[in-house]
């Protein structure tokens, strides 16, 4: 059982990881929470399902299961890409230099556009999520292992490998890193930052876009409301190892998953969503910089 649940909150924190890594790459570079970023989640997921069902009805899944997974995913981030940019252009980038508390609202006011955006044009109804890896548990060190519990954990890891070596070795990972130190000495020195800063919200919308898609997947069901929770929660794992820090926020979202798996399990799974905030709480009176916060200073 305890082992089960250790596999349960691998899962749950991958997915908190990867819409983590949105919130403190773009507090990293501007300062800011991007109270919006559970809401491209969101529409992430439902697009997922719209995809998915597409694919079924038009018979590419029951042939090509792979393909249609890998379309939609694909689709998905291209369509939350899309969505992030939007959002920096129209609701952060004007304000980008107004008082601090100007962006924060508007941040605020987006999240609540796109919750109730979705609502009107999908309906307040939950959707169902297609059902296609039906594939019996694997065994592994004698641990049942879900093939979407597995396929969830793997793919995290490889985002998230693929987003360190993007940051440390590609040139606009460095511009990002440079960026994030000190944004006008990066200006002096050529960088374009607007760039760099779009393409922050950029590469955390697809991030979030491949979380919702596998939330979906793993629950079967989504609402327009889900954004909201995980991106309170997804906050809290970004908060707990170090905002701004990169690997802090992927050791905050498994500790996170972990604790509210294990939470859930041991203690009530009426009260699981009560954990994250109990958690949150605790870092910011004992450790407000997070678990990683010596290293908040290279933000990432």
């Amino acid at each position: 059982m305890f082992f089960q649940q250790i596999v349960n909150g691998l899962a749950l924190g991958a997915v908190y990881a990867l819409i983590a890594l949105g919130y403190t790459m773009v507090y990293g570079i501007l300062e800011l929470i991007n109270f919006a970023h559970g809401e491209i989640y969101m529409i992430g997921a439902y697009l997922g399902i719209l995809l998915l069902t597409f694919f079924t009805v038009v018979g590419l899944t029951q042939n090509h299961l792979v393909l249609s997974l890998i379309l939609v995913f694909v689709g998905s981030a291209l369509y939350c890409a899309a969505y992030g940019l939007t959002l920096e252009r129209v609701a952060y980038r004007p304000l980008r230099h107004a008082h601090r508390l100007s962006p924060l609202i508007s941040a605020i006011g987006m999240s609540i556009f796109l919750q109730n955006y979705v609502m009107l044009a999908q309906g307040s109804a939950d959707k169902v999520f297609p059902h296609i890896l039906l594939a019996e548990p694997i065994t592994f060190l004698g641990v049942p292992v879900g093939p979407l519990q597995m396929f969830i954990i793997l793919t995290s890891i490889v985002l998230m490998i693929g987003l360190h070596i993007f940051v440390k070795k590609t040139r606009l990972g460095k511009a990002m890193r440079a960026t994030a130190q000190d944004k006008r000495m990066a200006g002096l020195v050529g960088i374009d930052i607007n760039r760099v800063i779009a393409v922050t919200f950029v590469i955390g919308s697809i991030l979030a876009s491949a979380a919702g898609v596998m939330v979906a997947m793993y629950y079967g069901l989504v609402n327009f409301f889900i954004g909201y929770v995980a991106g309170i929660k997804a906050f809290t794992a970004a908060v707990l190892g170090g905002i701004g820090n990169i690997p802090g926020a992927m050791l905050g979202g498994f500790i996170l998953g972990l604790v509210e798996s294990l939470g859930a399990s041991y203690i009530s799974s009426e009260y699981k969503d009560v954990f994250a905030f109990l958690i949150l709480i605790g870092v910011l009176i004992l450790r407000p910089s997070g678990l990683l916060g010596e290293k908040a200073s290279e933000k990432v």
